[in-house]
């Protein structure tokens, strides 16, 4: 699975292990235009022989769609045909916050601006892999 953290300037990705366990960064996508940041995208689900993609939503913390949620919307419309497979929705909860603060803890505050980001991803898939294993495999 590749887990997905879309940014005005960076787009993170993460990957998971073939069981479905794991969640690690990948790499960080510098959005400049759309299309390329898509193209990325799909060559590395086709690279990666990705099966499901997920893309962390930033819903408002009363869980409305704000207007950061709504970009992301958007960019994930010009995504779907691009990778021709699933694309899951999922609630991020703050992952790029959770990975600011890891960064920090680990005395890694102001270096290489897109590490939080692909650190973000990794968050955002972990969850709905640890969501799809609570639920017994079917989310």
């Amino acid at each position: 699975m590749l887990g997905i953290d879309v940014g005005d300037k960076r787009i993170g990705l993460a990957v998971s292990d073939e069981l479905g366990t794991v969640a690690s960064p990948l790499v960080t996508i510098h959005r400049e235009r759309d299309a390329d940041a898509v193209d990325r995208i799909a060559r590395t689900v086709n690279e990666l022989r990705v099966g499901v993609v997920v893309v962390g939503i930033p819903y408002s913390m009363d869980g409305s769609t704000g207007p950061q949620a709504l970009k992301t919307l958007r960019f994930v419309e010009k995504l779907r045909p691009a990778v021709g497979m699933p694309v899951r929705l999922w609630d991020e909860s703050l992952s790029t916050r959770r990975a600011e603060e890891g960064r920090r803890r680990l005395g890694r505050r102001d270096r290489k601006k897109g590490e939080k980001d692909r650190i973000a991803a990794a968050y955002i898939l972990q969850d709905y892999l640890d969501a799809v294993r609570k639920s017994g495999g079917g989310l």
